[in-house]
């Protein structure tokens, strides 16, 4: 093979731009904000985004419970089926949807995922949650929002905002995932071309599954 034409990808590292401790504070400024602006959040149903949405939720919830000193309603909602991109990749696992026994009719359903960007995935669970149930609202809670929206979609409860480029990924990883807390921020894989200087960017720029 030529070596003048041949690519080679490139994995390039990511930083980490917040830890264990900044993940917590913002997770416990967000359960005061619940509070305050649900009124002591008594119909108030959690319900996370698989994967790690799922264990915000249950952080947030248990943090609410210690706020308020009620046990917080929590479960988990998968978009999978519902998702605008299915056709483009391999067929995705299910995850598990488990809604409290009390369900979402007439409650504040706060939905909770990781990172906000493209507002694709909450539109998938704003479908998913229409065929459950008929919430008095629905709310977004999201740990990052790193911008670069497709959809009107805007989260009501933020950890951090955090300016990308598209060329940018961001990552978080939680200890019941990963083994760890931490928000890491890196480039998408290059495709580097053998003999030249030049290095361009991966052809497929769309998000991974948890930043959509």
């Amino acid at each position: 093979m030529d070596a003048s034409s041949s690519d080679t990808r490139v994995q390039l590292p990511a930083r980490p731009v917040l830890e264990g401790p900044d993940i917590a504070r913002m997770l416990t400024r967000i359960a005061h904000e619940i509070v305050e602006r649900a009124k002591g959040a008594d119909d108030v149903v959690l319900l996370g985004i698989p994967t790690r949405g799922v264990f915000l939720a249950r952080r947030l919830a248990a943090k609410l419970e210690e706020i308020t000193g009620r046990a917080i309603p929590v479960g988990s909602l998968d978009i999978t089926m519902y998702r605008d991109d299915l056709r483009l990749g391999p067929a995705r696992a299910l995850a598990r949807t488990d809604i409290p026994a009390d369900g979402i009719e007439g409650r504040v359903v706060l939905l909770v995922d990781d990172v906000l960007f493209s507002g694709r995935t909450i539109r998938a669970a704003l479908d998913a949650l229409g065929d459950i149930g008929r919430p008095r609202a629905v709310q977004l809670a999201v740990l990052v929002d790193r911008g670069h929206r497709e959809l009107p979609i805007r989260a009501d409860y933020v950890g951090k905002n955090l300016p990308t480029s598209l060329r940018e990924t961001v990552k978080v990883q939680l200890t019941e995932e990963d083994g760890r807390d931490a928000v890491l921020l890196g480039l998408r894989s290059a495709s580097l071309r053998l003999g030249s200087s030049t290095e361009s960017s991966e052809a497929e720029h769309n998000a991974p599954a948890g930043e959509r």
